[in-house]
């Protein structure tokens, strides 16, 4: 019973000086472990820590939770993130203090290398130097095998180094050091400009806004302007916030949110989201979201924090970093004293020397760096091309789509109703059949019901009707001007036990009796999106198996509109738990580690959004409930946008592959040359911190605009 009354709620800590992903890992471990955390996040590449606490204790976790990282990384700090934190810091540049230490170093190996000078005087010159390069590695060594994290990377390099001066190897264990420090600098430089090259992907965050205070304009942060300030917006401008133009005419551009190029015009009375560029015109707008609810906060909440939701593979590197190093350091014992003990004429100095080298290429780095930034990559990709990505897991699950299962209405087609035929009973007229109609339907949203009030020219009085019923799925039941109006489909006359003729015609068809007598019926017809039949036949040469709609929509309009798109399986005139039930049958016909995208508007469609393996809205553009819903939002209404996602996961999934492979093949090399003897150290951290940088750099990839446009 307590644990039911225990509320959680969300907090979030920015991370400063985090660039190593080991030291990610083991915050996101100790942290979870404090008492009343919930969960514990730690997304690497936006270097933010996400906690679900009780909400009762959260004074005491803040405090906890900054003591914790402080113990675990004394280098890194715990600062709580707050709405206004923009953190833009000069990412690339280099750390001054640092850049001196390696030159003195630098200096003093060289003088002990090539200055005519032995015995003592030479040792002190090394280990001064050494101690200068490498001491804040040592001692952070030490003062983690005292808090019982003894196998991290700290620990490899100091005891490589320090075995290398055992052995008698003073300027090989000082230039080891000297290497993995520069190789460390430039890793943390490389890690830094491609998270500034994700934020500059999705720069979309408003600086300002123009508040109009009486005649004076006033500039305020977006976060103090609240709901029916009227905001002024300039050319040139972000617009900051949620609203409706109330005054003015321009051309604004949207590509920040929808990845399209093509400007698009508002005028008075337009909606305009925030994260549109106003281009020419000056516009006065009445805000009607608080910035933490408008379109760009959440898009940039969403992306931001999409890589909480962490992808199989990152969570099987995760595991694998944690066994890998403990193994290779029993693996380098072995192969420092098994040796000498069982081969004749081996020298401990020279197995032991293998040992250490061996040590320094177990490094994990590249691994635990480039893949995180690789998904996440992938992620800010596909928000530049106006698709929101909510995991890692949904990104990398778009790999094994075998099925892709459409709504029809406003995914498939345009979801633009018109009428385009009124068949009429005896003894009524056609004007008489559309008036009943349009008060029938006079409070419904749907498009249907629209186009019907948009052909009826004649004024509705509201106070006329009576008795209003919605009949889910099956239509409506009014009382206006003292007679009983069904409105609805063929399934609402058959139930209503109302004779009449089944019509031919191909369309919506929206049936209407009067007083239990029929009376007629209108046709109303919904055209294609104009990409929507390539992106069926895309997906049939991407190596889907299967493309299936569901629709409500009577069966023989259906099996049209499935046709002319060359749709495989067409089921319709379906409720919403028939559309379940569907989803959940082919479910337990596909293989296991097949997936099932579900392609709906994110309003009607939430139960089979969430049941799907992949639930993908379309149009979610300034839609709550879309957003809300779906794993992926589609942010404009183009089908082709399914293509785009699906090749976005390929290449991303393709880079963090390669980045597996090719780290772990070059380590796997070198191990075998450093157990053999022919690698020295000086080639040992040279692949270590080479192929971590060159993994950074492969992961930065698939960042670049120039294959986000191929792609799409």
């Amino acid at each position: 019973m307590e644990a039911i009354q225990r509320k959680f709620i969300k907090k979030e800590f920015t991370l400063e000086g985090l660039d190593c992903a080991n030291c990610a890992l083991k915050i996101e471990k100790g942290v979870k472990d404090i008492s009343g955390v919930h969960s514990s996040t730690v997304n690497f590449a936006t270097k933010t820590l996400s906690l679900e606490v009780e909400e009762q204790q959260i004074d005491k976790i803040i405090v906890d939770t900054k003591e914790r990282v402080k113990k675990l990384e004394p280098h890194i700090l715990a600062k709580e993130k707050v709405e206004r934190d923009h953190h833009d810091h000069d990412h690339g540049s280099l750390d001054k203090k640092i850049l001196v230490r390696l030159v003195v170093g630098a200096i003093l190996t060289s003088i002990g290398m090539f200055a005519p000078i032995s015995g003592l005087i030479e040792l002190a010159i090394f280990i001064i130097a050494y101690l200068i390069v490498g001491g804040d590695i040592v001692w952070r060594a030490v003062r983690n095998i005292f808090r019982g994290q003894v196998f991290d990377e700290h620990f490899l390099m100091a005891l490589a180094t320090i075995g290398a001066f055992a052995v008698k190897q003073y300027p090989e264990g000082v230039a080891v050091m000297l290497f993995y420090q520069v190789g460390e600098l430039f890793q943390g430089i490389a890690v830094n400009r491609s998270r500034k090259s994700i934020s500059a992907l999705m720069n979309i965050r408003p600086d300002y806004a123009n508040v109009l205070i009486g005649d004076a304009m006033t500039k305020k942060a977006p976060e103090d302007v609240r709901i029916g300030d009227i905001i002024i917006i300039k050319p040139g401008e972000k617009v900051p916030l949620d609203g409706i133009v109330v005054e003015g005419n321009s051309m604004v551009d949207t590509s920040a949110l929808t990845g399209e190029s093509v400007p698009r015009t508002l005028k008075e009375g337009s909606e305009i989201l925030s994260g549109f560029v106003n281009q020419n015109g000056l516009l006065k707008v009445r805000v009607t979201k608080e910035y933490g609810e408008s379109t760009v906060a959440k898009i940039l909440d969403l992306v931001e924090n999409a890589s909480n939701r962490k992808a199989p593979t990152e969570n099987f590197i995760t595991k694998f970093a944690r066994y890998y190093t403990p193994v290779v350091v029993i693996v380098a014992l072995l192969l420092a004293f098994i040796p000498p003990i069982f081969i004749s004429g081996a020298a401990f100095s020279d197995w032991i020397y293998r040992a250490l080298v061996f040590l320094v290429i177990s490094c994990p780095c590249a691994l635990v760096v480039s893949i995180p930034l690789g998904f996440f990559g992938g992620i800010g990709a596909a928000s530049k091309a106006g698709i929101l990505v909510k995991g890692s897991n949904y990104l990398e699950a778009l790999n094994g789509v075998k099925y892709v299962v459409f709504d029809k209405t406003g995914t498939l087609t345009k979801g633009v109703f018109q009428v385009t035929k009124i068949h009429v009973a005896k003894n009524i007229s056609q004007d008489d059949l559309l008036k009943y109609a349009a008060y029938a339907e006079c409070h419904s949203n749907h498009p249907i019901a629209q186009s019907i009030r948009t052909m009826y020219k004649g004024e509705i009085h509201e106070q006329a009707i009576t008795n209003y019923e919605e009949i889910s799925g099956f239509g409506v039941e009014v009382t206006a001007e003292r007679k009983k109006i069904l409105a609805g489909n063929a399934k609402l006359m058959k139930q209503r036990q109302i004779t009449f003729e089944e019509p031919t015609d191909i369309g919506t068809i929206v049936h209407i009796a009067v007083d239990n007598q029929y009376a007629g019926y209108i046709v109303i017809s919904d055209e294609e999106k104009e990409d929507a039949k390539k992106t069926i036949q895309d997906l049939k040469q991407l190596g889907i198996k299967k493309t299936i709609m569901l629709t409500g929509d009577v069966q023989k309009v259906g099996n049209a509109i499935g046709g002319k798109l060359g749709i495989d399986e067409v089921h319709a005139e379906l409720l919403p738990q028939n559309k379940l039930e569907q989803i959940e049958k082919l479910d337990q016909e596909k293989h296991p580690k097949e997936k099932i995208v579900f392609v709906g508007d994110g309003i009607n469609d939430t139960p089979v959004l969430a049941r799907a393996d992949v639930g993908m809205a379309m149009g979610g553009l300034g839609s709550d409930a879309a957003i809300e819903a779906a794993d992926i939002v589609i942010m404009t209404d183009e089908p082709s946008k399914i293509i785009t996602a699906i090749k976005l996961a390929k290449r991303t999934r393709r880079i963090v592959w390669q980045n597996i492979l090719f780290a772990l093949g070059i380590k796997a090399v070198f191990l075998i040359l450093g157990a053999s003897g022919i690698a020295t150290m000086w080639e040992a951290v040279f692949s270590d911190v080479g192929v971590t940088l060159l993994a950074v750099l492969n992961a930065m990839r698939v960042l670049r605009m120039e294959s986000i446009v191929a792609i799409q």
